[in-house]
């Protein structure tokens, strides 16, 4: 039973093709407990019987905060999906499930990969950041976060790449062929 479990869990072939992104480990962490729904939002957290004095989103402020609302729901972060789109060149519908979501990235765009989890860790710092530090939304910083992740783990896990923030930053869509 254990193992049918398991098998069935990875029968679309979501966490073989995670744990090949190029990027760090604990970002590559972060992104299965995002698929898994493993992450402490304060739905989770209320599950799990802590108490929340408010478990609406901190972006939003007006559905509660659980993962598929804060990371691909909320009316503040579909423009910074959209946004990263653009990035790898390609246009189509944005699924609304942490596993198809995924998997759309997959299909499309080896390179989509690290651009989706960097977008998804830049989210959940800037989440924390508003939760825990008071500050405000900003999705400029989200974005510029999630592209300056991009560049930084590209260059350091792959030898090869030797290509100057400005330049790799400024040409996105070339920077994703």
């Amino acid at each position: 039973m254990l193992m049918s479990t398991q098998t069935d869990e990875n029968q679309d072939g979501v966490f073989t093709e995670l744990w090949k992104v190029k990027a760090p480990s604990k970002a590559v962490f972060f992104a299965w407990r995002l698929l898994r729904d493993r992450l402490p939002t304060k739905m989770n957290l209320r599950r799990r019987n802590v108490e929340i004095n408010d478990p609406t989103c901190p972006f939003c402020k007006y559905t509660d905060e659980d993962a598929t609302h804060l990371f691909f729901y909320c009316s503040k972060v579909m423009p910074l999906w959209w946004e990263s789109i653009s990035w790898t060149n390609s246009s189509r519908p944005l699924p609304q499930r942490q596993r198809l979501h995924f998997l759309q990235h997959v299909l499309w765009n080896q390179k989509g990969y690290s651009s989706q989890i960097s977008l998804t860790w830049s989210i959940w710092q800037h989440q924390n950041n508003i939760v825990f530090e008071g500050d405000n939304f900003n999705g400029s910083k989200i974005l510029d976060d999630a592209v300056f992740l991009c560049w930084t783990w590209q260059k350091n896990l792959n030898k090869d790449f030797d290509i100057s923030f400005q330049h790799w930053s400024s040409n996105m869509k070339e920077a994703f062929r």
